[in-house]
């Protein structure tokens, strides 16, 4: 599985944006991903995760305020944020993976396939 993220950019507070991470190879919905992020500084953390019967999860930093979704005609999973805070300044990255369980779900060394990143910086 390859994996593309895209949509990161600057923008400021109180803004939104959409990240798609899009798969290739061999894709369909039986893959988790997952959408985790990198400050300056900072350790990679979770952020939001999507099961294959899309059940969805988020790190308690985002939730009310971030979306993850998936488009398995599209082999495509989103990432709508609103609000944005300078604090969401980061790399972020796309993982998937065909064997999480709820458990491994916010552990990124779970996941053995990841995107390359996109970068997100939130001005104040």
């Amino acid at each position: 599985v390859q994996l593309q993220a895209s949509g990161g950019g600057l923008v400021q507070a109180g803004d939104s944006l959409r990240l798609s991470c899009a798969a290739s190879g061999r894709t369909g919905s039986s893959y988790t991903v997952a959408w985790f992020r990198q400050g300056p500084g900072k350790e990679r953390e979770f952020v939001a995760g999507i099961f294959r019967r899309s059940g969805v999860y988020y790190a308690d930093s985002v939730k009310g305020r971030f979306a993850i979704s998936r488009d398995n005609a599209k082999n495509t999973v989103y990432l709508q944020m609103n609000n944005l805070k300078p604090d969401d300044t980061a790399v972020y990255y796309c993982a998937a993976d065909s064997n999480i369980i709820l458990s491994s779900l916010g552990q990124w060394a779970a996941y053995d396939y990841w995107g390359q990143g996109t970068q997100v910086t939130v001005s104040s």
